[in-house]
């Protein structure tokens, strides 16, 4: 099932295209400093895989029903990309986002927005009941979206991904159909989305560190 073009104002996803790789590459190559702390990695050593291939590979996974990529644009412009995967029906009826923006358009809603979007298809047209997303502790901004939207914390999970070379602990914050009836975009417009249910327990906290934060590809 190939979704159209989800859109609020001017922020839209869409599904992503192979001709897609050009700007892709160009924006992640723009902001390599800002997105590579938080770019999955692999702890086996092995050939790169370059953004067509990466691409190709995505849309294999759509076609299989286990995912389906999206690129985020402002304006009919590519700013970043949203992706979902481990999608499972029947009785798990589940799936996981992940997403990255450009520097220049963190902190201008987009993201948030991009991420309802899909929730919204995701509980809407994919009948799932639970979406999850996954974000390391030193992820700032991100935190910030899942705050925003109101998604609720679950857990630390301990050496979750490997991220920029090491394995990582990531935040797990997740929302389930029957809890956002209205749905997720228009709680968020309206200022509903309850902030404190993305509250991480003192326990479970870990120090940021000191490398800055970003909307990293972590989830």
């Amino acid at each position: 099932m190939v979704p159209s073009p989800l859109n609020h104002g001017s922020v839209s996803i869409r599904p992503i295209r192979v001709r897609d790789w050009r700007d892709l590459q160009q924006l992640n190559a723009i902001n390599r400093a800002w997105l590579g702390p938080w770019e999955a990695t692999t702890p086996i050593r092995g050939m790169p895989i370059d953004m067509k291939t990466g691409i190709r590979m995505l849309l294999s996974q759509m076609r299989q029903g286990l995912g389906v990529p999206f690129v985020m644009e402002d304006d009919g412009v590519i700013v970043g990309q949203l992706n979902v995967s481990q999608i499972a029906h029947g009785s798990l009826s589940s799936a996981v986002i992940g997403y990255w923006v450009s520097r220049a358009s963190a902190g201008r809603s987009i993201t948030p927005i991009s991420v309802a979007l899909a929730t919204d298809y995701l509980f809407r047209d994919y009948g799932l009941h639970r979406v999850e997303i996954c974000i390391r502790p030193e992820n700032v901004a991100s935190l910030r979206v899942v705050e925003k939207l109101g998604f609720r914390y679950e857990g630390l999970r301990k050496e979750y991904i490997h991220i920029a070379g090491r394995w990582r602990d990531h935040y797990s914050f997740a929302l389930l159909s029957t809890e956002v009836p209205e749905g997720v975009l228009n709680r968020y417009v309206s200022g509903k989305a309850p902030a404190e249910a993305a509250a991480i327990p003192e326990a479970d906290r870990l120090p940021p560190s000191a490398s800055g934060s970003a909307l990293g590809a972590d989830g």
